[in-house]
């Protein structure tokens, strides 16, 4: 089982990013999916979840309104459009795979996630 995050960069301020995780050998149809990010120093936080209809949402109140979570069951990956970065959006940036009932938004706790990306670092400069 393998999850590729991919898509981070050193960018101003103001724009917008978009991180894609693309999944190999774990049909991302079977789990519930989600974003966590974790900055220099401190602890991994969650970002957003998805349900694995693709249907429920939840995101952090740190990102709601700027950051969504996208799911594409058919092409294997959920992406995080994340939009007006700032410079506390910095960090390293993972996606994951937690097994969850079809229509239950998964959990914002790192420790219910059993498949993790290597993580891709995002840098919003000021």
């Amino acid at each position: 089982v393998q999850l590729q995050a991919s898509g981070g960069g050193l960018v101003q301020a103001g724009v917008s990013l978009r991180l894609s995780c693309a999944s190999s050998g774990l049909s991302i149809s079977d789990y519930g999916m989600a974003w966590f990010r974790q900055a220099p120093g401190k602890e991994r936080e969650f970002v957003a979840s998805i349900a694995r209809t693709g249907a429920g949402r939840v995101a952090a109140d740190s990102v709601k309104g700027r950051f969504t979570i996208v799911k594409d069951n058919s092409r294997n990956t959920v992406d995080l459009e994340m939009n007006r970065l700032n410079p506390e959006d910095t960090a390293v940036y993972y996606c994951a795979a937690t097994p969850s009932d079809w229509f239950e938004v998964p959990s914002q706790i790192p420790g219910k996630y059993d498949y993790w990306g290597q993580g891709t670092l995002v840098t919003v400069s000021s």
